[in-house]
């Protein structure tokens, strides 16, 4: 059988090494190279041609949730799970939402994480059980509100609703505030009163909603 060919990423070199030793013991997995942030993922991957990135979500540099929507524009074929202690759901749901192909998370069982990294060859979704759930949850919400409101984006001024066809597009708030010239304060106040506009919760609800209802193109790969 061919060997999982993984791009090991993380900051924190001691955990980065466990991991990439334990890997490395199993017959159908090869660790081809080792990061410590986004940004040096990205270079690597031309050199080391990865089957599968497994990327921490919070770094120096560059974030993961930053790195997996570059990774996915350059090299759609490069699958992409995150592999993080963070339970956010605004992490899990950026993550999904600029391509990754699953998310779980540091606490897992080791038997688990590579069930999980076979199951990929399979086509299917690597998700830890409880990020599993967030994303029924959440959908099954957005299924279930009543219409009877249809809130529109009639309501929204330009500038909001460049916002939130970036917010929709998995952009970071730090990303839209540099695209924008505007403070990240001033990007906040404006998700702000967007939710109020249209009645939603979250960051999670106005990218779900936006897509939804076809307000910005999907750029997922």
């Amino acid at each position: 059988m061919k060997q999982i060919r993984i791009l090991l990423v993380d900051d924190h070199l001691l955990f980065r090494k466990g991991i990439a030793s334990f890997l490395e013991g199993q017959p159908d997995i090869k660790v081809v190279a080792e990061a410590a942030n986004g940004m040096e993922a990205i270079n690597k991957i031309q050199e080391c041609n990865p089957d599968l990135v497994l990327m921490d979500v919070h770094m120096p540099v560059m974030s993961g949730i930053e790195a997996v929507r570059i990774i996915k524009k350059e090299y759609p074929k490069c699958m992409v799970v995150m592999f993080s202690i963070s339970e956010d759901d605004d992490d899990l749901f950026q993550a999904i939402k600029n391509g990754a192909q699953g998310y779980l998370l540091k606490n897992m069982e080791p038997d688990e994480l590579l069930k999980q990294i076979r199951g990929l060859r399979k086509g299917e979704a690597a998700l830890s059980p409880l990020m599993a759930t967030k994303i029924l949850k959440e959908f099954a919400e957005l299924s279930h509100r009543p219409v009877k409101q249809s809130p529109t984006t009639e309501n929204l001024t330009s500038r909001e609703k460049e916002v939130l066809s970036l917010v929709a597009q998995g952009i970071t708030n730090r990303e839209i505030a540099s695209r924008l010239s505007i403070t990240e304060n001033t990007v906040k106040n404006h998700l702000c009163n967007i939710m109020e506009k249209l009645h939603l919760e979250n960051r999670v609800q106005l990218a779900t909603y936006a897509m939804r209802e076809g307000l910005v193109e999907d750029e997922t790969v």
